[in-house]
């Protein structure tokens, strides 16, 4: 592959980038051990000493070697996204976009390219728990045939400030306090909302984290927008404003906030596990890429600001074109390497994309670099293997810590003639990249435009978007937050800020917090769009898991047609009993089981299959499955029942068992329960 542009060349589908990284994955087991410098150990248990009991020899250097290392392990852990996880895959191009952009990846229909993903969290550090109610991100790097393209996005269409110079304080206010370092992975405190009360740029995102946004069920099931505005542009140098968001096949789902809370104690590592375990099963995460697209010349045409990031874009006002797909299929091998020290840049683009005035995005294209340099120690962090492109680099940069490049050239300084003026630039028609002419006037000003300053606008179309469930589990996230704050004032001012969004939630959520109903009204917007709710999201039994609480002397051959039935939807299937080992059912059937009632949880599982069956200690096996059942139905979770797990169910005048499936004189039991699986939860239930 030479240096020019390869745009007009044909896709290769093959992964060039794992072919790379093929070239640093180490193997040790079944390898000697040696020092770093290769010489072979004898011994690796106890430092050199002076007799068998006397002191450690200074010229121990195997010892020093080893511990310190280990003592300079960790380099500085991310200031926001700390906590984080990784994979691999590919992303395929459904059409040509090059009518907008002269991007290479988007050029042409089939064209693959390899990619590296990111999911975080953002307020917690990198030990904290994976399903605090926080705002998600999705960093994703394409390692295209012209260079790296990385696209950062984030799970709600909206940011919390207008622009960059606000960004430490918004992350200031938002984590742990500087006295005690509490608290870790949540904004239920005093100084977060201080903050939004203080600057309403803030509460529309705020309002999306309160939602069942801010919980999500998997990464597998995140949606995701660009936040900023960025610029397509084509082989005529016509630009148009675009926006990205990824949307997820299986659709957009979440926890509830009971349930938020309590895996991030049973299990911190909730999601880096589930999307982990659904890529070893080849249920490959996929996502398809959408892009909004507005004609420059459109720019003043809505009642938004196209450049103003705490705005989303209506996709019933600027639909969604979907272009490409990303599915994710192989897992990362070394945390550290292929996760830590991966590293993003929206600056990091090739021809095709360019940048908006927005503010954000302006402010972002210098902090992201800087960032990567503190954190990874030196400018050369693009050489590591995560982060090198596939295709080839040269500049005249040198030096600096850890180069690892053997640069042999003469001169390293342009323009020159001892080395016939190369590295040589390129022109936009061969490949080069060319900034966008855009037209820039105006004074040199530190103030913001008046078109940013409706702030409750959006928040109030969000609202109306919800359904009643949403506004629900809305309230629920303000109460727990705010009713966390030990200041009266603060509590105050937050309902008195929320007023503009809805009088009546304002109210609700000042009579659970302890402070007075606010005075005015909210904004008098009417207007709502169905795609801001989750409630039209796609839904699918697919990956879905479910829990199987079993003993012996089961019904052997009803509950293999339903365990297989569900493998051949896709669905995941944990077998739960009171020990590990296997369970017998009446006609020698065998099942191993996977988890105890003590290692497992209904938090874990998405829905029940009750089977019941006989244990040693019957009262107790009881019981558990009752804890299970109670949990999972009051939290709307499906339930399907076996023939033999009747008696685990109790019927009454309070309950209408919506969503629970019984196989008792029905032979539609295991398309029914599916159906129930991919439902997910039943509202309606009492």
């Amino acid at each position: 592959m030479d240096d020019k542009s390869s745009r007009n060349q044909k896709p290769i589908n093959r992964n060039i980038k794992q072919e790379q990284l093929d070239q640093y994955r180490v193997q040790d087991s079944g390898k000697p051990m040696t020092t770093q410098e290769g010489k072979k150990r004898s011994q690796d248990q106890d430092q050199l000493k002076a007799g068998i009991r006397g002191p450690s020899l200074r010229q121990d250097y195997e010892f020093f070697e080893k511990m310190s290392h280990f003592t300079h392990e960790e380099i500085p852990e991310r200031v926001v996204h700390a906590r984080g996880y990784s994979a691999y895959g590919e992303f395929e191009c459904y059409q040509s976009m090059r009518h907008v952009t002269k991007a290479g990846f988007l050029q042409e229909a089939g064209k693959k390219t390899p990619i590296t993903v990111r999911f975080s969290t953002v307020q917690g550090a990198k030990g904290s728990y994976d399903t605090a109610r926080d705002l998600r991100c999705k960093g994703v790097k394409l390692y295209t045939e012209e260079g790296n393209v990385d696209l950062t996005t984030i799970a709600m269409p909206v940011l919390i400030n207008q622009d960059a110079m606000k960004f430490p304080d918004a992350m200031h206010a938002y984590q742990a306090k500087q006295a005690d370092d509490i608290p870790t992975a949540s904004g239920a405190h005093d100084r977060f909302w201080d903050y939004v009360a203080n600057n309403p740029e803030a509460l529309h995102m705020v309002l999306w984290i309160m939602s069942d946004r801010g919980i999500l069920r998997s990464y597998r099931m995140m949606e995701s927008w660009s936040i900023n505005t960025y610029l397509f542009v084509n082989e005529q140098n016509v630009a148009t404003f675009v926006r990205y968001v990824w949307k997820p096949v299986l659709g957009v789902h979440s926890l509830l906030q009971d349930e938020a809370l309590k895996i991030g104690g049973l299990d911190p590592d909730f999601h880096r596990r589930d999307l982990r375990e659904a890529i070893d099963k080849g249920a490959f995460p996929e996502y398809e890429l959408g892009v909004q697209l507005i004609p420059m010349e459109d720019e003043f045409k809505f009642d938004f600001d196209v450049l103003d990031p705490s705005k989303f874009w209506p996709e019933e006002l600027v639909p969604v074109q979907i272009v490409g797909k990303l599915t994710l299929n192989r897992n990362i091998d070394n945390y550290f390497t292929e996760s830590e020290q991966v590293a993003f840049n929206p600056a990091n683009v090739v021809p095709g994309i360019d940048f908006s005035n927005d503010p954000v995005l302006q402010g972002r294209l210098m902090a992201y670099r800087d960032t990567q340099h503190h954190r990874l120690g030196s400018a050369n962090y693009v050489e590591l293997p995560i982060n090198k492109p596939i295709c080839p680099f040269h500049n005249n940069q040198r030096r600096g810590f850890m180069r690892q490049r053997i640069d042999v050239d003469k001169v390293n300084y342009h323009q020159n003639s001892l080395a016939g003026n190369t590295p040589y630039t390129v022109p936009p028609e061969e490949g080069g990249y060319q900034d966008y002419p855009g037209k820039v006037e105006g004074y040199k000003i530190r103030a913001r435009s008046d078109s940013f300053k409706d702030y409750f606008s959006q928040p109030r179309i969000f609202w109306n978007s919800l359904t009643p469930i949403e506004k629900q589990h809305t309230i629920d996230g303000l109460s727990y937050q705010v009713g966390s704050v030990k200041s009266e004032s603060v509590r105050q001012q937050v309902v008195d800020l929320l007023v503009n969004v809805d009088k009546e939630m304002a109210s609700i959520v000042a009579d659970n917090i302890g402070v007075n109903h606010p005075s005015g009204s909210n904004v008098p917007v009417s207007t709502s769009y169905a795609s801001l709710s989750q409630a039209n999201t796609p839904k699918y039994a697919y990956t879905q898991k479910v829990g199987v609480l079993i003993g012996d002397d089961f019904n052997g051959q009803e509950v293999t047609h339903v365990l297989n039935t569900l493998k051949q939807y896709g669905v995941f299937v944990d077998i739960i009993s009171d020990k590990l080992g296997a369970v017998t059912g009446t006609d020698g059937t065998t099942l191993k089981v996977d988890k105890t009632f003590m290692t497992s949880s209904p938090y874990l599982v998405d829905s029940l299959y009750v089977v019941g069956g006989c244990s040693r200690n019957q009262a107790k096996f009881n019981q558990d499955i009752m804890n299970f059942v109670q949990n999972a139905y009051t939290h709307y979770k499906p339930i399907g029942v076996a023939s033999t797990g009747e008696s685990c169910i109790q019927t009454s005048e309070n309950n209408n068992l919506a969503g629970v499936v019984f196989a008792t004189n029905n032979p539609n039991f295991v398309e029914e329960f599916v159906s129930a699986i991919a439902q997910q939860r039943f509202w309606n239930r009492k």
